[in-house]
């Protein structure tokens, strides 16, 4: 038996439990047992009544507001075991500081990880706080509503029933990401050569409205990995990533992430990849596999989410991962997704390279992958013919995944 988050042991009674106490009470509770020392051992106290007490009332005496908690003894062992539950009146204080767990640790909470207590402890969402703003323009997100709901006008009344300014006519946290001009970081875009120590490109969209970066961030998608096949006289679309899986991460991004971190979301552009990275952790109470399944959505914020299915951005809450693996379905490669202690990661692999192509062609473009070579090269490499190789190279420029390069005996061809 070791400590973990929600498990820890000491020897005897004396304050330092007092601080994990406040840890679980804010957030998901937990246990400490008296009379183990750290590595576990059972030594057993002398008093189980007395120390009982005690506990009790320095958990009463010493800690604000009141926690809820249950006390057992163990007479056998010797040992007593308190119970701490998660609170409803968030944070917790001790000494006027306030605690989390890190691990079998406990720590003081930072200045944002105490304006979460807060938010979470008034039962309030954070896209749902007031600001001090009463200047303000939805230009971007009434055209957006006129365009797809047929609302003309956005007058005050929408706005507050939109939850985007409240009763004394100023800005939520909400309004100010949908106003025009704001001062949040929403997402930096950076477009890598062949490796991240070549940037190509880059764009950093802030202070504007988080619809009309949405709307920018999947322009810039398109510029990079969306292609126009001719064939005849019909142009045909092709999407090295599906814009459906795309939209869908970025839109996750934008509605799910912590927004009380004004940093932004990452979006690298890779040859074989898009990268998408958004600020915060999974909301409490969500595990990783009901997140990856898409079981169930809880919503950090609510109020951007509701305008998002509005303007039919989003199909409904808790769809997205769903959608973005079923953008995949056909292709041998999936997307990923990865989850920190701070961010969440969605990584969205180039897929035309892997799906209409014959196995013929898949082993000259595999044999083109980060070189240029010439015909005869390509053909030693892959032990076809001259001529079935050259016959290959003309299909796959018609189809644009190849260029060629030069003239005469110095041409070579390489991946577009």
């Amino acid at each position: 038996m070791r400590e973990k988050a929600n498990l820890e042991f000491k020897e005897k009674i004396s304050d330092s439990f007092l601080k994990t106490v406040v840890a679980f009470a804010n957030y998901n509770g937990g246990e400490v047992l008296f009379g183990i020392d750290d590595k576990g051992e059972v030594l057993g106290l002398k008093n189980l009544k007395e120390d009982a007490i005690a506990i009790e009332n320095k958990i009463n005496d010493s800690i604000k507001p009141q926690i809820n908690y249950k006390i057992d003894m163990n007479c056998k062992e010797k040992i007593i075991r308190l119970k701490v539950f998660p609170g409803e009146e968030k944070p917790y204080f001790y000494k006027s500081k306030t605690y989390k767990r890190n691990d079998s640790s406990t720590v003081e909470v930072d200045s944002l990880e105490l304006k979460k207590l807060i938010v979470e402890g008034q039962n309030k969402f954070y896209d749902s706080l007031s600001t001090n703003i009463d200047t303000y323009s939805f230009e971007y997100l009434e055209n957006k509503f006129r365009e797809i709901v047929g609302i003309e006008k956005i007058s005050l009344d929408i706005l507050k029933t939109l939850e985007l300014v409240d009763r004394n006519k100023k800005l939520t946290n909400a309004g100010n990401l949908f106003a025009d001009k704001n001062n949040c970081n929403l997402i930096d875009m950076v477009r890598f050569g062949d490796n991240q120590n070549t940037i190509l490109s880059r764009i950093q969209l802030k202070d504007i409205s988080i619809l009309e970066a949405f709307d920018k961030c999947v322009e810039k998608y398109k510029e990079y990995y969306q292609l126009e096949n001719i064939k005849g006289p019909y142009r045909e679309k092709v999407e090295l990533v599906p814009e459906e899986a795309f939209r869908e991460a970025i839109a996750n991004a934008l509605v799910h992430r912590d927004w009380m971190h004004n940093s932004f979301i990452q979006v690298s552009m890779e040859k074989d990849s898009i990268t998408i990275t958004s600020p915060g952790a999974l909301p409490r109470f969500l595990s990783k596999e009901e997140y990856l399944n898409g079981q169930i959505s809880i919503m950090r914020n609510p109020i951007i989410g509701n305008i998002f299915f509005r303007l039919s951005i989003i199909e409904s809450f808790g769809t997205g991962i769903r959608r973005i693996k079923n953008a995949y379905r056909d292709s041998r490669k999936n997307p990923s997704f990865k989850i920190f202690d701070n961010s969440i990661e969605v990584k969205l692999p180039v897929i035309s390279s892997a799906d209409d192509l014959s196995d013929d062609e898949m082993i000259v473009f595999k044999t083109l992958e980060n070189r240029s070579l010439s015909s005869s090269f390509i053909a030693d490499e892959t032990g076809f013919g001259k001529n079935k190789v050259l016959n290959l190279l003309k299909d796959l420029i018609e189809r644009n995944y190849v260029i060629k390069i030069g003239r005469g005996r110095g041409t070579k061809y390489s991946l577009k």
